[in-house]
């Protein structure tokens, strides 16, 4: 699907400060323009950056009025839709409304720990349900089971499935899938820092963290890399090395969410069982910036 080519960003929710931790919607705005002026080819919207788990059913359907409301066609739009029951996906699936959105991101289950049969039978039982397209999401270090390389190639022959967000690391793994894919079929980096390396063997870009704070730079790269320019999109790629791990130090989003503070564009808030970034941490941030 070309209009998912290149860079989607895994977007934040924005809250207000302590105490309320409500959701910031003006600061939701000012981020969604951010972002599609910084170029990126796409939006995510409700995946775990979003800190999806702590977000009410009721935010969850604002924020996704809010969102297509605002941009308006601009940039397309993928929703996620995840988690370790099958069937109340499936609810979800039928009762959202899906209308504007493009492709459906699903995390693989997390927690059940299911077999390689287990994640197969999950996803083909939403494939078949799901009236979008969906996007696997492979990230084992959140879910606590791997995706292998077998079961993606066999949920890629389906034809309600059209890609997979990688987020692996593992790169033997990631080009067994590129190696062997039907065409068509979208492998996705599901690691900024992985980008680069994933497109010189086949994927077609990236679903980005960091591209929240710096969509200029991330779909400049991936661009780069994309049109073969390998040296100047690594060049830019190095430029993310000493920030990069600041991002994951104290979880995914509260980096990302202390570079946007610094940045001007909404409070570093997090909702428990997050916290927002330590001073020290959000000192080693604006240091870098």
């Amino acid at each position: 699907m070309d209009k998912l080519r290149g860079t989607g960003v895994a977007l934040i929710t924005p809250f207000t400060p302590a105490p309320d931790h409500a959701v910031d919607y003006p600061a939701l705005r000012r981020l969604l323009d951010f972002c599609i002026d910084g170029g990126v080819e796409y939006l995510v919207i409700n995946g775990t950056t979003a800190e999806s788990p702590t977000t009410t059913a009721d935010e969850k359907a604002e924020i996704l009025r809010i969102v297509k409301e605002h941009v308006a066609g601009r940039v397309p739009l993928v929703y996620g839709i995840g988690g370790n029951d099958t069937a109340g996906l499936e609810t979800l699936l039928r009762t959202t409304d899906l209308t504007g959105i493009t492709a459906i991101l699903s995390a693989s289950p997390a927690y059940n720990k299911p077999s390689q049969q287990g994640i197969v039978q999950h996803y083909l039982r939403l494939a078949d349900l799901s009236p979008l397209p969906i996007i696997l999401y492979n990230v084992p270090g959140r879910t606590s089971s791997n995706v292998s390389a077998e079961s993606t190639l066999r949920l890629a022959q389906h034809p309600n499935i059209i890609g997979i967000k990688e987020a692996s690391g593992n790169l033997e793994q990631c080009m067994a899938i590129a190696a062997r894919k039907p065409a068509g079929f979208m492998l996705i980096s599901g690691d900024d820092m992985l980008t680069t390396p994933m497109i010189s063997f086949g994927a077609e870009g990236v679903i980005s963290v960091l591209g929240n704070a710096f969509p200029k730079r991330m779909s400049d790269m991936t661009r780069l890399a994309l049109a073969g320019n390998y040296t100047e999109a690594t060049k830019l790629l190095f430029e993310f090395l000493p920030l990069n791990p600041l991002m994951y130090e104290e979880s995914n989003p509260v980096g990302v969410k202390a570079v946007l503070e610094a940045q001007g564009l909404c409070s570093a808030a997090a909702r428990l069982p997050l916290l927002e970034a330590t001073e020290g941490l959000k000192q080693r941030i604006q240091k870098l910036l």
